[in-house]
């Protein structure tokens, strides 16, 4: 009985301690995107793709508010990081597709082909692309550690909100619940394992 007690104390201190230090290092850093300052580049994080290759409503708002900011004049460019491990499987070119179907031209987007979870899309960003100031565009639920992980490799970020739709609460409760551990183990790469992601040539975003 004590020794589920300990362990259920230390999970509960690893939990609020995840959750409390993503959510300070975030604060005042997240903000829908009619309020975001002009910077150089906007990241947009993949969420995945539905079995037809195309974006799934997730993604497709990620694109979508990173497209507001484009044509708002807010940035100018926008880094489309995702997975592309596989050959059926390419998030970052049903990225563009789906931006420049909405007006964005082709010049304007940037891809990254190795953005397999958020700590890499981050590290990326500044490592290949020279990235060292950017909008980090995604939802609510991901903004405080993506913030969090962006900031904690040495880029000045601002998290846009890219919720645009009332999403299902099964799925929405299911993200949230995934961003429990999840946040645990952004402490633990940038704190402790720093991992090295899959690199490739040096291609600073002009």
């Amino acid at each position: 009985m004590i020794t589920i007690l300990v362990i259920f104390l230390i999970a509960t201190l690893l939990i609020g301690s995840a959750l409390f230090i993503t959510n300070i290092s975030a604060a005042g850093k997240i903000i829908h995107a009619s309020e975001a300052p002009s910077k150089k580049v906007a990241i947009v994080f993949g969420a995945g793709l539905q079995h037809d290759g195309k974006p799934t409503a997730v993604l497709q708002d990620r694109v979508a508010a990173a497209t507001e900011l484009y044509f708002a004049g807010k940035v100018e460019k926008l880094l489309m990081s995702g997975d592309n491990r596989y050959v059926d499987y390419n998030e970052p070119g049903a990225m563009r597709a789906y931006a420049i179907e909405l007006g964005v031209p082709e010049e304007a987007i940037i891809l990254d082909y190795a953005g397999r979870r958020t700590y890499d899309t981050c590290y990326r960003a500044k490592a290949i692309f020279g990235v060292h100031d950017a909008l980090l565009v995604t939802q609510k639920f991901h903004l405080p550690r993506t913030v969090f992980i962006c900031q904690s490799l040495g880029i000045d970020s601002i998290g846009v909100i890219a919720d645009r739709r009332v999403y299902r609460s099964y799925a929405l409760n299911y993200w949230r619940l995934r961003e429990i551990p999840a946040q645990i183990v952004a402490l633990y790469d940038v704190w402790i394992r720093h991992p090295l992601p899959v690199m490739g040539p040096i291609e600073p975003i002009e």
